[in-house]
């Protein structure tokens, strides 16, 4: 092949330009008119406990009453426990076909405040369990969905639920557009940081002041002192407090310093030096969540050359929803490695946060004991959630605009951002129709609420809370 004095020239296939990409999703509304995705028809046959009954087969036996009793809380905590319930659900509805690296479970409690490397104050997704390529709609339903119930658990009026769930969808609309108006090395480098919050009302404003300030509490060193204890030879071990804390067996003390080896082998350089400056003290088995509990999850003490603590998070990542019960092909996007995506689901968390999150943990990597997936964090890095049943109608929404718009920088960073901004379009067709799927969608999840209470009753499951 020739080529020019000085210049490197090659034939390569046609790459697909953002405008291209924007016409081709308003094509797609030919095939699939926007005012489709208002339509929710539950499927014959359709068993949300059974999807249930399946997830509980891989569980830890003797968490499952928990599980149960947590999702009964209230309707927004079992909405939070069912996102195989509503894949499920989503498998059969119509799609565009078009794919992005989705969350998997997006409702808005799976957004919060964390410390970035360079320890500002971030807000972003928080949870990457169910983390996959798959149906952009799904996301974006599970959160508007997510508004509505939450809406309707604060007590608001079906005029306001409405509107907050408009807003919402409206929000990522716009968000989109205005993320995919950036150049793409902007959309993957700059998170939301927190800053005075002038563009948010009052009330919001001092949310986040005073999340902001508790945040500064949630670290290892504060956890360590209510935790653990120390002994005879300095370093420190965990003090039990069953079942939400208790020590593992020797099977698995015995096979800690493999875990960590192989683990040090998926974080950075720098990382897995500092890891090798600090020795294992200690690990136990910590129940976390509503739709986790029953998976198997741990904390690893690790105690530095000064005895400064380090907590790490040790949690068991099994098969995304997306894949198990919507059905969607396992299919991985541009650097993420396919093969082992494919043999290791605490890959495909760490690959998939990585790729929606602005910044992530540094410590986070992954690991396979025993045909097991883990994927492994560090447990308090100044972590906060923000408490909905609290906040007022103005900080309510505020909160659900925010989420849908990180949602939306997620999705902007797959090269199929454009096609559904280009099929969303700038007016309210879809806004409109996901708005109206969800307020069905949130009355389905009330009656599956209602049939879980009613299966506890019946005998058919048991229910326990922790003491």
């Amino acid at each position: 092949m020739s080529r020019a004095p000085g210049r490197l020239r090659f034939d390569h296939a046609h790459v697909v330009t953002h405008d291209e990409n924007i016409e081709q999703g308003r094509a797609a509304r030919a095939i699939l008119p926007r005012s489709a995705h208002a339509v929710y028809e539950p499927a014959a046959g359709r068993d949300p406990l059974g999807v249930l009954d399946r997830q509980h087969r891989s569980r830890l036996p003797d968490l499952v009453p928990l599980r149960i009793a947590r999702m009964l809380r209230d309707p927004f905590a079992f909405y939070r426990g069912t996102a195989a319930i509503q894949a499920a659900d989503l498998a059969g509805a119509p799609t565009t076909g078009v794919g992005v690296v989705t969350c998997g479970d997006a409702h808005i409690n799976n957004f919060g405040l964390f410390a970035s490397p360079e320890r500002a104050m971030v807000f972003d997704l928080n949870d990457f369990d169910e983390a996959a390529y798959g149906p952009w709609e799904w996301d974006v339903k599970r959160l508007v969905a997510s508004v509505v119930i939450a809406a309707r658990g604060r007590g608001a009026s079906e005029e306001h639920v409405r509107r907050s769930a408009q807003h919402a969808a409206e929000a990522y609309r716009d968000g989109l557009h205005e993320s995919l108006s950036q150049e793409v090395v902007v959309r993957f480098s700059r998170a939301a940081a927190v800053h005075d919050g002038r563009r948010f009302g009052k009330d919001t404003r001092k949310v986040v002041r005073d999340l902001v300030k508790s945040s500064e509490k949630r670290t290892s060193a504060r956890l360590i002192g209510r935790i653990t204890e120390l002994a005879e030879d300095g370093s420190l071990h965990l003090v039990e407090s069953p079942p939400r804390l208790t020590h593992v067996g020797p099977e698995i003390e015995g096979r800690v310093g493999e875990l960590m080896d192989l683990y040090r082998a998926t974080v950075s350089p720098d990382i897995s030096l500092l890891l090798s400056q600090h020795t294992v003290t200690d690990v136990a088995r910590r129940v976390v969540g509503v739709g986790s509990v029953g998976t198997r999850c741990f904390i690893v003490v690790l105690t530095g050359p000064r005895g400064e603590p380090l907590i790490l998070q040790v949690k068991e990542a099994t098969e995304s929803v997306v894949h198990e019960f919507g059905l969607a092909p396992v299919q991985p996007v541009s650097g993420v490695d396919g093969e082992t995506l494919a043999a290791n689901h605490g890959y495909r968390v760490t690959a998939n946060q990585r790729i929606l999150q602005a910044v992530s943990d540094p410590f986070l990597g992954y690991v396979t004991l025993d045909g097991f997936g883990f994927y492994v964090r560090q447990f308090r890095d100044r972590n906060v959630s923000f408490e909905v049943a609290e906040m007022t109608d103005e900080t309510f929404d505020d909160y659900a605009m925010s989420c849908a718009t990180i949602l939306a920088r997620a999705h902007s960073r797959s090269p199929n951002g454009a096609f559904v901004s280009g099929y969303i379009g700038a007016g309210t067709a879809f806004t409109d129709a996901v708005v109206d799927w969800s307020l069905a969608y949130a009355d389905q999840s009330l009656a599956d609420f209602e049939a879980l209470k009613a299966a506890v009753v019946a005998g058919r499951y048991h229910a326990a809370e922790l003491a």
